[in-house]
């Protein structure tokens, strides 16, 4: 099994070092044909904006969205929720998503770099149940409106969403990466190897 990991931008070599003490294997994925023969990708936070346009101009946002809309298992935190929404409350000048999720996001809904905080929150979707999960909220967004087929899977005592899924796609607000707290990627690790013992 070779997870994929969007190089572009963000936190990239936390996410390698979490799925590989998760037993998984890596790839570094920046253009079109490093896409080639992936059972999952990992869409890390960074500068949403910043993702966006990289993604465009090494040609890889087109088929990146294709190979999720088709059934690609996908984990993405903090701006990679904010990429993979069909819809961005604020959005800057230009901003573009994959628009593959069926829902509404926004952008730095906790405030700035200095309003960042670390707390514990419970994530659970069907299969999966983790309670206390370290997460780590830094500049992060939270959901806004929710389509058909997306589900909330974690939610802050304050009420703000912060987690979603919608079939293959698991999003998430915060940085489970950042924190040493591994058990989020090993749930996604199990539904992406659901995925490939059903040949999805």
């Amino acid at each position: 099994m070779i997870i994929g990991v969007l190089s572009l931008q963000g936190g990239v070599d936390e996410h390698i070092a979490a799925l590989e003490a998760c037993d998984a294997s890596t790839r570094k994925v920046r253009l079109p044909r490093d896409l080639e023969g992936i059972d999952g990708i990992v869409i890390p936070g960074g500068e949403s904006t910043v993702i966006d346009k990289l993604a465009r101009a090494f040609d890889v946002a087109k088929p990146l969205a294709a190979l999720i809309d088709a059934g690609l298992p996908a984990l993405a935190t903090c701006a990679g929720l904010i990429y993979v929404a069909k819809h961005v409350d604020n959005p800057a000048p230009g901003q573009q998503t994959l628009g593959v999720v069926d829902a509404g996001v926004r952008r730095n809904a906790f405030g700035s770099q200095r309003e960042s905080f670390d707390t514990t929150v419970d994530v659970a979707w069907h299969g999966a149940s983790m309670e206390g999960v370290k997460a780590s909220f830094i500049r992060a967004p939270i959901v806004t409106e929710f389509g058909v087929g997306v589900e909330a899977i974690a939610v802050l005592k304050s009420g703000e969403v912060v987690g979603m899924r919608q079939g293959n796609i698991v999003a998430l607000s915060f940085h489970p990466e950042e924190t040493g707290d591994f058990r989020i990627h090993n749930a996604w690790l199990e539904l992406v190897r659901e995925h490939a013992e059903l040949g999805i």
